[in-house]
């Protein structure tokens, strides 16, 4: 049975229920993570991945907007332990945890509300064909911008936009969404970070182009430049590099690192996946796992041995 940590407690998910009268859930004034753990059968052991640092950005996010989280981010780490002991995991497995105005109250406001945290399973595996690569279509629907819903904010009511542009992209027969800023630079994926590799360097949107600064962009950034040795450059990114680019790949807590070999029917290289990705996985998925002893300090053991 799966559990969930709903007003306080850990319950049966099935009893993690909110009111159809809750203020987030009409106004999208809810803040969000995802998170990954990884099993790791050798050692018998589950590995969170970053959940600190997921936790500390779900509490950053939240306080923008106004919204006083009553955990620490260690506190919630330790709680979604004794959620994934509870639930018997041994497997990959996603987190989702969310902070929401409970209220029972219509107005679309951020203040004199009552925060709350909720946190559940999704046993979705892979989210993304990371074997073979996706085929990417850039969408008509641009990024919203820092000035509307900031896009470094993982706000609920912001993800209509991700959710239009991917929609589009899955009627039109393609995979994922590539959205541009409203300059009509590369922004990211629906819900990835993106990087091209160009001559040997890889190339991503930098902070200031309307992105969200992700957790597994960073760890990419540090396992390109110390494991394989790859420049990165942060700048704007054209939409038509794309379609020059040696490789294309998308970054995420969900999406990992996902290929993509095709961009509006144009093919990204020689049509599959990069030599520099591939390496790039192989690295990244052992880290994960806790196979890589230089990076056990992006994980947090679950099970006490």
């Amino acid at each position: 049975m799966d559990y969930a940590f709903f007003e306080g407690r850990i319950v049966p998910v099935e009893e993690a229920k909110i009111s159809i009268m809750t203020n987030s859930f009409h106004y999208g004034t809810a803040v969000f993570e995802g998170i990954r753990a990884y099993w790791n059968e050798e050692e018998g052991q589950l590995y969170l991945l970053f959940a600190k640092a997921h936790y500390q950005r779900l509490i950053d996010n939240a306080r923008c907007i106004f919204m006083e989280i009553p955990y620490s981010a260690d506190e919630l780490v330790e709680i979604t332990k004794e959620l994934l002991v509870r639930s018997q995991v041994r497997e990959d497995v996603y987190i989702r945890p969310i902070a929401y105005f409970k209220d029972l109250k219509l107005t679309p406001k951020l203040t004199d509300y009552t925060p709350e945290v909720a946190i559940y399973l999704y046993r979705f595996g892979r989210y993304l064909d990371t074997s073979k690569g996706i085929r990417a279509k850039v969408s008509s629907w641009r990024r919203n911008d820092d000035n509307s819903i900031p896009a470094r904010w993982k706000v609920a009511g912001a993800y209509v936009n991700s959710a239009l542009a991917k929609t589009e992209a899955l009627m039109a027969g393609y995979d994922e969404a590539i959205l541009l800023n409203s300059a009509g630079f590369v922004a990211e994926g629906s819900g990835e970070n993106i990087f091209l590799i160009k001559g040997g360097k890889a190339i991503t949107p930098s902070p200031d182009q309307h992105i969200l600064e992700g957790i597994t962009r960073n760890a990419v950034i540090t396992l390109l430049r110390k494991e394989l040795v790859v420049e990165v450059e942060q700048r704007a990114v054209a939409r038509s590099e794309l379609y020059t680019a040696d490789e294309v790949f998308l970054t995420g807590t969900a999406a990992e690192i996902t290929p993509v070999v095709e961009v509006d029917d144009r093919k990204i290289g020689n049509g599959e996946i990069g030599e520099i990705t591939r390496q790039l996985q192989e690295v990244y998925f052992r880290a994960v796992r806790g196979k890589i002893q230089r990076y056990r300090g992006w994980l947090t053991p679950v099970y006490d041995k």
